[in-house]
């Protein structure tokens, strides 16, 4: 591990880990080595680069996952990055089954990882586009803008939380009834929650 300090929530979620614990020790291992900050967000251990989030370890029922925040800027000359769904527009993940697929490409992912911590210092951002057919609502879309943290996790959630909560937004008629349900519903969203769950 490089001169990081272990985040204590880390270590906490670790020991918990039902599922992928063994993946979630290896890729947290891998990205120590790069001289990324480990922090806690979102439910889940993100590693930062001078308080800029630069990737996300999250794990779902088929597969866990790297995330990269700005996914979206890196070159991908493996062609392994995967776009959640079409609403994503930033983060893009790579996937694994199993820890033997992580060590297999460990020196590629590595690659990946210090790429993404150039993107992070060269401070380049990801352009999003506004008319997009997903009708993401122009309210949610302010709000990534003015708290990208938001938009992150936002992105992290699965493509069924994401759709609920667009639709859920935008089936209010009046913009100051969009902003107020978006505003109700971020904590959820931070927490990694669905739309109906608490």
């Amino acid at each position: 591990m490089a001169n990081n300090a272990v985040h204590p929530k880390v270590e906490a979620f670790l020991s918990k880990a039902k599922n992928w614990k063994e993946e979630y020790v290896k890729l947290r291992s891998i990205i120590l080595e790069c001289d990324l900050e480990e922090d806690f967000k979102w439910m889940h251990p993100c590693y930062t680069l001078n308080g800029k989030n630069v990737v996300l370890i999250h794990g779902f029922k088929e597969y866990c996952a790297i995330l990269f925040i700005k996914g979206s800027l890196l070159k991908d000359p493996h062609g392994i990055l995967i776009q959640q769904t079409d609403n994503v527009q930033a983060g893009r993940q790579i996937r694994f089954k199993n820890v033997q697929e992580i060590i297999n490409i460990e020196a590629m992912l590595k690659e990946y990882i210090e790429e993404a911590i150039e993107v992070e210092k060269a401070g380049l951002v990801v352009e999003f586009k506004k008319d997009t057919e997903n009708t993401i609502p122009e309210e949610l879309q302010t709000k990534f803008e003015e708290n990208p943290d938001f938009q992150v996790a936002f992105e992290a959630l699965t493509p069924g939380r994401q759709r609920a909560y667009i639709f859920h937004f935008s089936q209010a008629k009046q913009a100051k009834t969009r902003i107020s349900r978006i505003e109700k519903n971020m904590e959820n969203i931070f927490a990694g929650k669905g739309f109906n769950e608490r």
